[in-house]
């Protein structure tokens, strides 16, 4: 290694030994490097997949065991009894997101509860007909609002906005979509962006773009799966309608882990909002009467479907304890230094071109790279973690996206990021 190699390293070292927010890397099982300098990776993926929490397998156990020791009667008599399990969740959610605690459920995926909530809040009538979504929405929120469209006998095409950064630029711009709200928003029955978009890691202006929204007579709902857990929440100062997020990524909960969902209480409070209905959807004070007519509680409750996984939400519990004891001020603030410090390092790189905003307030934890190149994005990936232990990932043709997670990354992974990527492209 370089003499200037050695000091970039010594200073990430310094940087890891001073930062006000100590990493809590020793909490989570991180990856061995393959065949590398160091024994473990360098793990930029956490916006794809979180690391998993030790606290995890012991809590399994326990739902496990009582499983077995208990059988039926675990639902009343577990450590953690079963049939009200979801409620340990709401709290610790409803901190995380900003919200009150009656507006917030663990429930199904990101995907479900955002059809749960299109089902309630898309109503389209008269001129008012159109969704707007960014141009780079992740897939899925496409096809979810396209089939949306098409339910309600509209032809997606006409029925579905896609919003476009300016030509040559990457990122949509909060005046445009101000604009567009006061020149079209009399069109728009939902307004449903990502809160950070999964491509580029910028961060919306969402309490500026909901008040825009909802003053152009729009229902605004966001997708907040690159948001929760990465970012600042406030959703109900922010009077958002609804939102969703999923628990996998920056909140470490598993693959598929159960995920969220906000719902205003201006809205749970309304009997006359249409929902589809299960029978965990009615008020646990009658809901083992068996009756044939739905009773639902004043809560984001009344949208659950069916009864909670256990297996599944435990993770999912283990994961907002870390979060409420640290507190996402404190993640914020690392999250920016260790971001800052990565973007620093990248910036004589020749070859590659972040396209995420160079304003700390205007992205999250996450710095997407355009790279040259024949091989493309996945083969830059493959041979960063091939050759130096360091875990990113791609999004094709040619963006390969880092995620300097709070919790488990650290300096020391950014300078090794920095040194791969200078040797590889």
């Amino acid at each position: 290694m370089s003499a200037e190699l050695q000091a970039g390293e010594r200073e990430a070292l310094r940087l890891d030994e001073t930062d006000p927010v100590p990493s809590l890397r020793g909490e989570f099982l991180i990856p061995p490097a393959p065949g590398g300098t160091y024994p473990e990776a360098a793990y930029f993926a956490g916006n794809s997949l979180g690391l998993q929490p030790k606290a995890v397998a012991g809590r399994l156990r326990e739902e496990l065991d009582d499983w077995a020791s208990l059988a039926v009667e675990g639902h009343t008599q577990a450590r953690r009894p079963w049939v009200d399990y979801h409620e340990l969740l709401r709290e610790p959610a409803a901190r995380l997101v900003g919200a009150l605690p009656h507006e917030v459920v663990a429930m199904n995926s990101l995907t479900v509860n955002l059809h749960l909530m299109m089902a309630s809040f898309y109503r389209p009538s008269g001129e008012r007909t159109r969704i707007v979504i960014e141009d780079s929405a992740f897939p899925s929120d496409s096809y979810a609002v396209a089939s949306q469209a098409i339910h309600h006998g509209l032809d997606p095409a006409d029925a579905v906005v896609r919003l476009t950064p300016r030509p040559g630029e990457d990122n949509l711009r909060t005046e445009d979509v101000l604009a567009f709200l006061e020149r079209e928003g009399g069109t728009v029955a939902l307004l449903m962006l990502g809160g950070v978009n999964y491509l580029t890691g910028q961060l919306m202006d969402m309490a500026a773009i909901t008040k825009a929204g909802r003053a152009a007579g729009a229902v605004v709902g966001w997708d907040l799966a690159h948001a929760a857990g990465n970012v600042p929440l406030r959703l109900h100062d922010w009077d958002v309608d609804f939102a969703a997020w999923c628990t996998y990524k920056y909140l470490n909960s598993g693959p598929g882990a159960v995920a969220g969902c906000f719902v205003h209480e201006r809205h749970v409070a309304d009997p006359s909002v249409p929902k589809l209905s299960g029978w965990w959807g009615t008020a646990p004070s009658v809901r083992f009467r068996m009756e044939p007519d739905i009773a639902p509680p004043a809560s984001a409750d009344a949208w659950q479907l069916s009864n909670p996984p256990i297996l599944a939400l435990a993770p999912v519990l283990a994961s907002l304890e870390i979060f409420d004891r640290v507190g996402m001020a404190a993640l914020r603030a690392r999250s920016e230094r260790l971001t800052g410090y990565l973007a620093a390092r990248l910036a004589p790189l020749r070859g590659v071109q972040v396209i995420t905003p160079d304003d700390p307030a205007a992205r999250g934890s996450q710095l997407s790279l355009r790279v040259a190149g024949a091989e493309g994005a996945g083969g830059l990936v493959r041979r960063l973690a091939e050759t130096h232990g360091v875990v990113a990932d791609a999004r094709e043709p040619d963006v390969v996206r880092f995620a300097p997670v709070p919790l488990y990354c650290t300096f020391h992974d950014c300078h090794r990021a920095a040194v791969a990527l200078d040797d590889l492209t």
